[in-house]
């Protein structure tokens, strides 16, 4: 029997979050609606967060009113406060994401206050989401390393992301920020998480800093993580590396998994047009190499 492989789009929120290039709410909807055309169950619509922090987020209120919603396709935004939140439920959104991170010095520089104040911030975050049946998703930035420490102690990342579960996280999405991850280190980090949170509400978010987050994405697997983070056209740069490739490619992931025997419900054809077409649209070659391959180089 064919196993299946979730994959999370990221390209909306993450991906766009760090291109310098303004993208217009019409082109973001387009994005969003072509990624659900292409088989999407979970498309990451924006975020709710100050447009002076993160600019390229402003207008998500409107992107989010203008989608045409699928059935059974999920838009979640980014909400890192209860003011965050209650924009997303304006919005009507159904899934909603907070923010933390394994790394003190990461978590202080990003949102402005250490891992035990973030964790605190986001409760009533949860207890309103809960009232309201609305799913939250927790992400964990830094698993493998920090932009500002280094190396990141796995416990560290296991206590943040049993804290999220206990809140009420269905998913607990661990993020390489900075891509510096290798195999084994994953192997290692997902099997100390998967001892204190279900392996099953585990989700595998790996930058391709170093060419090392489909490897990556494969340790996960063999630790039995089924669900992923992927930004097409390998949308969102590094910001902490110049000149680094960020987020992995959505294209790279499914060609791999598909190659390998693992359905996804995607279709790859649709997925390399629409590499192409944001990629038009932002004026750069696609970020994806079997876009590119597809494309004749």
């Amino acid at each position: 029997m064919t196993s299946n492989i979730t994959i999370i789009e990221m390209g909306p929120r993450d991906g766009l979050q760090n291109e310098k290039q303004t993208v217009s709410i019409e082109n973001k909807v387009e994005l969003i609606e072509r990624l659900a055309n292409a088989g999407m169950k979970a498309v990451e619509a924006g975020a709710f967060v100050s447009p002076k922090w993160v600019p390229q987020m402003a207008g998500t209120t409107e992107v989010m009113a203008a989608i045409r919603r699928k059935p059974g396709v999920s838009y979640p935004v980014l909400t890192p406060n209860m003011k965050g939140y209650e924009g997303a439920r304006e919005a009507k959104a159904d899934t909603v994401a907070v923010f933390g991170a394994a790394s003190e010095s990461f978590s202080q520089k990003n949102i402005n206050c250490s891992i035990e104040e973030s964790l605190e911030r986001f409760k009533p975050v949860f207890d309103a989401a809960k009232a309201d049946g609305v799913k939250v998703r927790g992400y964990v930035s830094c698993v493998l390393g920090c932009p500002y420490e280094g190396k990141v102690p796995v416990a560290n990342v296991v206590r943040v992301a049993k804290a999220l579960h206990a809140m009420g996280a269905y998913e607990i999405s661990l993020g390489d920020t900075i891509g510096v991850g290798t195999h084994e280190e994953t192997k290692a980090m997902v099997r100390a998480v998967s001892s204190e949170v279900p392996v099953a509400a585990l989700a595998g978010h790996y930058h391709d800093t170093y060419g090392q987050a489909l490897s990556n994405i494969w340790a996960s697997i063999e630790e039995g993580v089924r669900v992923f983070d992927a930004s097409i056209s390998g949308l969102g740069g590094c910001p902490y590396a110049k000149g680094a490739s960020g987020n992995v490619a959505t294209e790279d992931v499914v060609y791999s998994l598909h190659g390998s025997g693992f359905a996804t419900g995607l279709d790859l054809d649709a997925l390399i047009e629409t590499s192409v077409w944001i990629s038009e649209i932002l004026g750069r070659r696609p970020g994806s190499k079997v876009t590119l391959a597809k494309m004749g180089g």
